[in-house]
């Protein structure tokens, strides 16, 4: 068995960063990474922060990630790798996953994106390697604990069917002021864009479209009150796998009381409906900060009669802040995101899986309790 591995990065970003650091301090035999982005100099940079960063004696090598061409340096590298961890924005997906299959080199990705996402399923089809897609906070962990909510439900009441599988992720700040009781704890344009699009869901238990932001409620959480809605892609393969067992699921981003109402009154004055999106979010680029002190929280429940008929509700619930990674505090989106897609090449490094892995089909509970997850999320 191989006792050494060579892991490329694609990208330079908040995520890749993390990733890297991960990698570098928690990996029981340390990698050889490699970081690329298409701005060598800040590929340089964040090799040299996780270089700073990490306890571990590791060997970090930056390298021009070219948009245009397939250089020498990028063939030499792509040709000694064993996976790719794909932090790029999800249009650039497909690009990334045709090297993968083109080298031979398993690969995880995190994009919500659906058209990028069918892409990749029929380009990996074939491949010699192993593909794990959607992976990452939401769409990826969370929809791995609401499957394994589900299943163990099953097994233990003796049912085939439950009414209700629910799962929210909130990307939050400590702290919210009027008018709009947000901070940006990641992207914007992921806020704007599933504020907007289409959400995917199963109602009557079939699969079903439904406009985002259309089912608002209160919830509380460990006592604290956040609101909660529909919004897009976060229920990754769900839907499909369990279309005809669930009676109602859905994917929910939770917010400080007062946000979406805030959003609401943004979006009734935008008028051109194809650049919804867009204007949204200079909106809020406009008028909402960047704020670094951040909390996720996780809520998921699956709810349902055993066979006696007596109404039963399992949740899990979790409150992660930013955590010490080697010598670098990471914000607990970088965690929460990175150690999953992290988890998820070293189980395809390790299982020798070939194709394309959906979030349904892994092994929920030794995925859930591998050694980059737990560390992050705690045992489930």
């Amino acid at each position: 068995m191989k006792t050494h591995f060579n892991i490329i990065i694609a990208g330079a970003g908040g995520i890749a960063k993390a990733a890297g650091l991960i990698l570098a301090e928690w990996s029981t035999i340390t990698p050889t990474i490699y970081i690329g982005n298409r701005t060598l100099a800040k590929a340089q940079k964040v090799a040299k922060w996780i270089e700073n960063g990490t306890t571990k004696k590791c060997e970090i090598i930056p390298f021009h990630l070219s948009s245009d061409e397939v250089t020498k340096e990028m063939i030499s590298i792509f040709s000694k790798g064993d996976a790719l961890l794909d932090c790029l924005p999800g249009k650039l997906a497909p690009k990334m996953a045709g090297f993968a299959k083109d080298y031979k080199l398993n690969y995880a990705n995190l994009t919500e994106y659906v058209a990028e996402t069918n892409q990749i399923m029929d380009l990996a089809q074939n491949a010699d390697t192993g593909f794990v897609l959607q992976t990452g906070l939401a769409p990826g962990y969370i929809d791995v604990l609401a499957n394994y909510m589900f299943q163990e439900f099953c097994k233990q009441y003796h049912v085939e069917k439950v009414d209700i599988l629910e799962f929210k992720v909130g990307a939050l700040t400590k702290n919210a002021v009027a008018p709009h009781f947000y901070g940006f704890t990641w992207s914007p344009i992921g806020v704007a864009t599933e504020y907007i699009k289409d959400c995917v869901v199963i109602r009557d238990y079939k699969k079903a479209t439904i406009p985002a932001l259309s089912e608002r409620a209160t919830i509380i959480i460990d006592g604290i009150s956040y609101e909660e809605d529909l919004t897009s892609d976060g229920a990754a393969d769900l839907p499909d796998a369990l279309s005809g067992k669930v009676r109602k699921l859905d994917y929910k981003t939770l917010r400080h009381p007062g946000h979406y109402h805030w959003v609401d009154t943004q979006l009734k004055e935008l008028k051109n409906k194809y650049t919804l999106i867009a204007d949204l979010q200079e909106i809020m680029l406009a008028k909402i900060p960047n704020i670094e002190d951040d909390q996720i929280v996780i809520y998921a429940a699956v709810e349902g009669k055993d066979t006696n008929g007596v109404l039963r509700r399992h949740e899990v619930a979790k409150n992660i802040k930013p955590q010490k990674v080697g010598k670098h505090l990471l914000r607990a989106i970088q965690t929460t995101t990175a150690a999953p897609l992290v988890q998820s090449i070293q189980w395809l490094l390790e299982n020798k899986i070939k194709g394309i892995t959906l979030q349904s089909e892994l092994e929920a509970k030794t995925f859930l309790n591998g050694a980059f997850i737990k560390r992050v999320y705690g045992e489930v």
